[in-house]
């Protein structure tokens, strides 16, 4: 008695289909289980049996073989306990095996039948439905999750006997459940920009980087708002599209990071990480790779506060996807790509006390400054568009007038990404910080005056030819929201500003201090 069972396994963000194939014959009573196997799908042999038996059902005393195929791809993961334990009933003859062909199984098994979630469902729903599938079979708490897919039936159970009787009545899946993607239209937000008194030069700063996607590196002494202004640009980010949202809902499944009774993601992601963090917790790792934070951040923001704390080797990994917005992960068994397209927002103290170039304050010798500073390296600081000081709050400051809200700022931002997302129809690209060289000089058309002062600038602060590229996108951005087609002196000047601080706080603190 034979049968086969269609199942799946991640792989990075692909997906490949797993033949679950049970052999049930006359010997000596046993269990085995080959194709390939890690400790966790080992284990599934006792799972599978102990369910089976407490479903009601019985095993006859035979000997099973259960081969999961191809067998050079290495299977991992509980979600192959379901179609396993399909796969020997349909060898039994317990369930009808008419739907076996075009089904994909996927479930963990729990010790008394109930059918558990797994991560990575709606990559398999969507790679199911591209293959030609009619139905996926999946746990009653993943359902809503694999129902964002249109075109195919998603059947949610609550254990192996609902999965029986789903094969051998044919139950089918009540198609008014199938949830449609949408746009993620108006959020409420608990923060405001308005809370944050003074430091328009930040919010000034924060508004060109979003409405860029330029990274920003705020330095400021402690207490002077840098971590409230990088919190509240969610607030300021524009809409998820549909197409966004699905990406990320995808991201996110193969994680388990959904929530069961939302799964669609309608919110930018914002990810703040700890300054202990790993390499591999960073850009993702593992010898099957799994998605870092900054993929978990993809088409959001990913927030580094006290980034000098950071190790520098973990920093210094940053430095490719900021430059190529994915991530490329080497293992034997394969190259693994992830998405890395998100906003850099980092906050630091000028040096370990935080008093720095107040020299009547700092305590910090010019040692200990340079160390500490030092953790930034060039390279990454030439890959940060906007470099921008918080500096302390002044009282008045406090007792001033209502500050402008996220809405208004929210407003102009979207307004100069639909400029951005016009211009650049046709281009593969929406947003000035993805121009390359050679879109540059197309876009960012400088006129004389424009030109002589982009020389001087150039010669003054000594900058790389990255940094230059850097500024006159950086110099669009603020044109888009002004309004203006031609970069002027004005948007050149603000820009410029912007690549001024990192030259004051880096390589020049022998002179200063």
């Amino acid at each position: 008695m034979f049968s086969t069972v269609l199942s799946a396994a991640l792989q990075g963000l692909q997906v490949e289909f797993i033949d679950v194939e049970a052999d049930l014959s006359n010997g000596l009573p046993m269990f085995h289980m080959v194709g390939y196997l890690s400790s966790e799908v080992k284990e599934a042999g006792e799972r599978v049996r102990t369910a089976i038996r407490n479903s009601g059902l019985v095993i006859p005393a035979k000997k099973i073989v259960v081969n999961l195929s191809p067998a050079d791809v290495r299977k991992r993961g509980t979600a192959f306990d379901l179609p396993i334990a399909v796969s020997i009933l349909a060898s039994l003859g317990v369930v009808s095996q008419e739907r076996l062909e075009k089904t994909v199984f996927v479930g963990e098994l729990s010790l008394d039948g109930r059918v558990r979630s797994v991560p990575g469902i709606l990559p398999i729903v969507l790679e199911a439905k591209k293959h030609g599938f009619q139905s996926c079979v999946v746990s009653k708490e993943n359902e809503s999750e694999g129902k964002l897919v249109e075109g195919i039936e998603v059947i949610g159970v609550e254990n192996l006997k609902a999965a029986c009787d789903v094969l051998n009545e044919g139950v089918a899946a009540d198609p008014t459940e199938t949830r449609t993607v949408r746009d993620a239209g108006e959020h409420t937000y608990e923060l405001d920009y308005q809370d944050i008194k003074g430091q328009k030069l930040a919010k000034r700063a924060a508004e060109v980087a979003v409405a860029g996607n330029h990274n920003m590196l705020m330095i400021g002494p402690p207490g002077a708002g840098k971590t409230m202004i990088a919190k509240r640009i969610p607030t300021i980010l524009p809409p998820l599209t549909k197409e966004e949202s699905m990406e990320l809902t995808k991201l996110y499944s193969i994680v388990g990071g959904l929530n069961a009774n939302q799964p669609l993601i309608l919110e930018r992601p914002f990810r703040e990480v700890h300054h202990t963090t790993t390499t591999s917790a960073l850009i993702g790792g593992g010898l099957i790779p799994r998605p870092g934070e900054i993929s978990l951040a993809d088409k959001g923001v990913l927030f580094l506060d006290e980034i000098a704390e950071f190790q520098k080797p973990v920093l210094e990994m940053l430095r490719q996807p900021l430059e190529e917005h994915f991530i490329k992960i080497i293992r034997n068994r394969g190259v693994y790509h992830f998405p890395a397209e998100f906003l850099l927002v980092a906050a630091m103290n000028p040096c370990p006390c935080g008093n720095y170039p107040d020299l009547n304050k700092c305590l910090c010798t010019s040692t200990q400054i340079q160390a500490y500073l030092s953790k930034i390296s060039q390279p990454l600081l030439d890959r940060i568009d906007i470099c921008v000081e918080a500096e302390r709050v002044a009282y008045e400051d406090l007792q001033g007038a209502r500050e402008e809200s996220s809405k208004d700022i929210r407003e102009r931002v979207i307004m100069a990404r639909e400029r951005q997302k016009e211009r650049y129809k046709g281009e593969g690209i929406t947003t000035n910080s993805q121009l390359n060289a050679e879109k540059i000089k197309r876009y960012c058309i400088l006129g004389s005056e424009e030109e002589k002062m982009m020389r001087q600038a150039f010669e003054k602060l000594n900058l790389t030819a990255r940094m230059y590229h850097k500024i006159l996108c950086v110099a669009r951005t603020i044109a888009d929201l002004a309004g203006e087609e031609k970069i002027g002196l004005a948007h050149l000047r603000e820009a410029i500003g912007y690549r001024t601080l990192d030259k004051k706080y880096s390589g020049r603190l022998q002179d200063e201090i």
